[in-house]
């Protein structure tokens, strides 16, 4: 990385990361991790996704110089400063609207954002929503820790009803988000949920999420260890995880459990409900199928459970196909140039209202 890219960490709103183009080749871990010393609290989650962003890269086969993370503020932030690629550290909740800037001019560029619960989902709310809408073509990681961790452990858009921080010493009265099922209202045509410390699950996720041609948001529980320990130790422990986890895989029956004894069934009023393998006909067991267009059975995967404290749906919920913004725009473009000639830009600069300033 270059000097450029070097400082205290906090480079809000700069260019953060000048890749050297170099030949393809045979790309490694190595050379997506930069020279930057990594400085999260020592166990914090983030270390483990990291690991398995850079070591996942080269399987893309995109050189790191056609690569950009864009970041905002959080802990989540700093992840640009550990990618040896092109990168924007953007300022509080604008990762999505520097992104779409960048994915739309420069189509040539792979674009991931990296944002957290706090910076995505409060003051970049407007921003996140919009992303998805549109379907720009980048790939967002939102890190989940139901938390503020930079701040120092005010809650977060995702924190429980009830949570005592340094903000609500009496409890929190709001309600939280749930950010799969905020995502598919917003039509995202690509929606996941994976877990930092399942490496293999997270790769797999990242791997379906990067041949998704639009935008792709993954959810990511990201365990805080000072603020928020253990939040999500159903779906992690060694003797809770396997009855919690509902593994979602394309076209397979939902059934979880050691032994599958536990599956997702489609109750008489349509609604997907919890129960007891045994008890349920087989026919009526929950087929999960990615790529449906309309999204109410997605929609219910993401709300059966109100929290990772209860069984969980991970993995892709949806998966679908649907005009790229980019694509779309550069259709317009050349259809008007087509239609009305290149445009003029002094011509239009200087058009309607003019005004000299002495």
């Amino acid at each position: 990385m270059s000097e450029a890219a070097k400082g205290n960490g906090h480079g809000e709103g700069r260019d953060v990361g000048k890749a050297v183009p170099r030949g393809l080749g045979t790309l490694t871990k190595k050379d997506f991790v930069s020279d930057q010393e990594v400085r999260w609290c020592p166990g914090c989650g983030d270390y483990a996704i990291l690991s398995a962003v850079q070591g996942f890269m080269p399987e893309l086969g995109v050189p790191p110089h056609k690569l950009v993370f864009v970041t905002g503020i959080g802990c989540s932030g700093r992840f640009v400063y550990y990618m040896d690629t092109y990168g924007v550290h953007g300022i509080h909740g604008r990762a999505p609207a520097i992104a779409t800037g960048l994915a739309t001019a420069r189509p040539d560029l792979a674009v991931w954002i990296i944002t957290g619960d706090g910076d995505a989902l409060s003051i970049g709310g407007n921003h996140l929503i919009h992303a998805l809408r549109r379907n720009i073509n980048v790939k967002i990681l939102m890190f989940n820790n139901q938390i503020y961790g930079l701040t120092k452990g005010q809650y977060s858009p995702t924190s429980e009803e009830g949570k005592v921080t340094k903000s609500t010493p009496f409890g929190s009265l709001d309600h939280p988000f749930n950010p799969v099922a905020l995502a598919l209202g917003a039509e995202a045509s690509f929606v996941a949920r994976t877990i930092d410390v399942d490496r293999q699950h997270l790769v797999e996720v990242l791997r379906q999420a990067s041949a998704h041609q639009g935008t792709a948001f993954i959810e990511i529980y990201q365990n805080c260890n000072v603020f928020n320990d253990d939040a999500f130790i159903a779906l992690t422990g060694k003797e809770t995880k396997g009855l919690n986890q509902i593994r979602l895989e394309h076209d397979k029956p939902v059934v979880f459990g050691p032994n599958g004894e536990r599956c997702v069934y489609v109750e008489f009023d349509g609604s997907l409900r919890v129960g007891e393998t045994a008890d349920v006909p087989q026919e009526l067991i929950y087929t999960h199928d990615a790529h449906r267009d309309e999204p109410s059975a997605a929609f219910a995967l993401a709300h059966l459970s109100r929290g990772p404290t209860q069984p969980t749906a991970i993995g892709v919920f949806r998966d679908i196909q649907r005009p790229v913004y980019g694509e779309l725009m550069e259709r317009q473009i050349e259809m008007a140039t087509q239609k009305l000639g290149a445009g003029d830009l002094a011509k239009l600069l200087n058009s309607g209202d003019t005004w000299e300033v002495k």
